[in-house]
């Protein structure tokens, strides 16, 4: 440890391979990304050198977070396969640099705390409690799961709700989880009103037509999106006086065929399914401040950070009761059964029809989202990061003077 007034660092390495282009879009990368960009923010003023680290392989998109260029994650040479890497490789590198800890933002990888105490975020259970894979790739993932969370000298997790399932399923102790919430972009997402010019540019890019209802996130099974688009063209159907555009904004993830099919059937009546792809960070921003109505519909959530996004750019926004739902949000916006269609259309028509209880919405919301930010999920890291490392500190000079 290098010394640091009557204090010393804590090398602190970090997995960054969710910097990694093919994690381009999803939340573990914006996470990954947020996170380290407030840690270096902290960095001397805590106590913590951080180091990220990346296997050799491919390109990474750590520029985008940082205007420090001494600041790029290392490169192991010694690990050059994803799989290896996942099963301690990362330890093993960052031993070899001299870490005193090790910190995981990715958490179905195999700690080797042989090497290094280890701890990792786990930002839920998915593979576990709504499994979506082949029955290969699900074992490997609860596998890697059960692993990191019985390895760990701590876990973080981003919700109350994620850490009860740690402890139900995994059954770590309660005591070893720490919840730690995410943060969000205030400078990309505020209730600034957007700029009318590009707001159109974006939209007729888009070809949306109509104002809209937005969903943002990655097109994936657990997002519950089937359910969103035949609730939206029920709503139509029996609303004559409802002309909105249903937009969902994200990349095609894993088995996003059924709402691609469902998406593009029946897409010539009024209103439509409009599918935009990943969009870059600020036309997100535009699409977001200028939508109508937010509907998260999602079946599990382990913080769900476009909900917060949607909040904070004081956007009406619906969510499914389920999972961390209604904990992140704070009781403050209108809640649906995600498994009724007919309850999802009814909870998206009454907001639509209500100017009052849009407004409502929008400001609690907006309220609520104030209380994110990556600054404090920082700062709250890294007191996890030092509780741990400190007593691994004071026991080794103890021990060196008995010797």
């Amino acid at each position: 440890m290098k010394a640091a007034g009557n204090h010393e660092f804590v090398k602190v390495a970090i997995d960054a391979s969710a910097l990694k282009p093919q994690y381009d879009h999803h939340g573990i990368q914006v996470y990954t990304r947020s996170l380290l960009a407030a840690l270096q923010r902290l960095a001397g003023v805590g106590g913590l050198e951080i180091r990220p680290f990346l296997p050799a392989t491919g390109n990474s998109t750590a520029g985008k977070f940082t205007e420090e260029p001494n600041f790029c994650p290392r490169k192991s040479a010694l690990i050059r396969f994803d799989r290896l890497w996942r099963y301690g490789g990362a330890t093993a590198a960052a031993f070899i640099d001299g870490a005193d800890i090790m910190l995981n933002p990715n958490g179905a990888s195999l700690p080797l705390n042989t090497l290094l105490p280890t701890i990792t975020v786990i930002h839920d259970l998915t593979p576990m409690v709504m499994p979506c894979f082949p029955n290969r790739t699900t074992f490997f993932l609860k596998f890697l799961l059960a692993r990191s969370a019985k390895s760990s000298v701590a876990i973080i997790t981003v919700s109350e709700n994620s850490r009860q399932d740690l402890v139900r399923i995994c059954g770590v102790p309660a005591s070893k989880v720490h919840v730690i919430y995410e943060g969000y972009d205030r400078d990309l997402f505020s209730c600034i009103v957007p700029d009318a010019a590009l707001l159109q540019q974006l939209l007729n890019r888009l070809r949306i037509n109509r104002p809209y209802i937005l969903h943002h996130g990655a097109i994936q099974p657990r997002k519950n999106l089937p359910r969103l688009i035949a609730a939206y063209r029920q709503m139509l159907a029996r609303n004559p006086q409802l002309d909105f555009d249903l937009v969902l904004a994200g990349p095609l993830a894993w088995q996003h065929e059924e709402t691609l099919n469902l998406a593009n059937a029946d897409n010539t009546g009024r209103g439509k399914v409009i599918l935009t792809g990943a969009l870059v960070d600020r036309d997100l921003s535009l699409l977001v401040r200028g939508a109508s109505l937010e509907a998260i519909p999602s079946l599990y959530e382990g913080f769900c950070l476009p909900m917060v996004e949607a909040m904070a750019c004081r956007v009406p926004t619906i969510v499914a009761n389920t999972s961390c739902l209604p904990e992140i949000s704070g009781g403050v916006l209108r809640y649906f059964n995600p498994n009724s269609v007919e309850d999802i259309a009814a909870c998206m028509e009454s907001v639509l029809l209500s100017r009052d209880l849009q407004v409502e919405l929008a400001q609690r919301g907006r309220e609520r989202a104030q209380r994110f930010s990556w600054d404090l999920c920082a700062q709250e890291t890294a007191a996890v990061l030092e509780q741990v490392a400190r007593p691994k500190e004071v026991h080794s000079r103890a021990a060196g003077v008995a010797l």
